[in-house]
């Protein structure tokens, strides 16, 4: 059974790597092949799309592929997705989770709640997500991303 430490964990891990992807942004090639190797690890790209519907896109909302997702991370000239502009290069100086509830099973897990992040000036972003995980080979992987901004009415 997947447990909450292992769903917070891989949150964790998400939130540090996109604050690292932020930090590499003057270094496009160590960003380019940091951001690559956070989606493999990451994200479950390897079995199939991945429903990935990231908050800042408009046009193209939903990026069920690897090159998708890696245009919505840190965007550039060969970006896939003309919109993007890099999310992940804003930068950002933490990633904070708060969790509203899990379903855990055997090998799949939900979450669903609010995180925040935290710019340069100190000022939190609040986002609404809920990811799905999945255990391949041993490792729990993304193949949920749902993320958007809360309803302002």
């Amino acid at each position: 059974m997947i447990t909450q430490e292992e769903v917070k964990k891989i949150q964790n891990t998400w939130g540090e790597g996109v604050v690292k992807i932020g930090s590499l942004k003057h270094n496009r090639i160590e960003c380019e092949k940091f951001t690559s190797e956070f989606l493999d690890n990451l994200y479950a790209f390897e079995i199939g799309n991945v429903l990935f519907k990231p908050t800042k896109c408009a046009i193209e909302q939903f990026r069920p592929t690897k090159s998708e997702a890696l245009s919505y991370f840190i965007a550039g000239d060969d970006r896939a997705c003309d919109e993007d502009k890099g999310f992940a290069i804003q930068p950002w100086t933490k990633v904070r989770f708060e969790n509203s509830g899990f379903i855990l099973e055997e090998d799949r897990a939900l979450s669903m709640g609010n995180y925040f992040f935290t710019d340069l000036n100190g000022d939190e972003a609040k986002v609404e997500y809920t990811f799905g995980y999945k255990l391949i080979n041993g490792k729990l992987k993304i193949d949920l991303h749902h993320s958007s901004f809360p309803y302002t009415g």
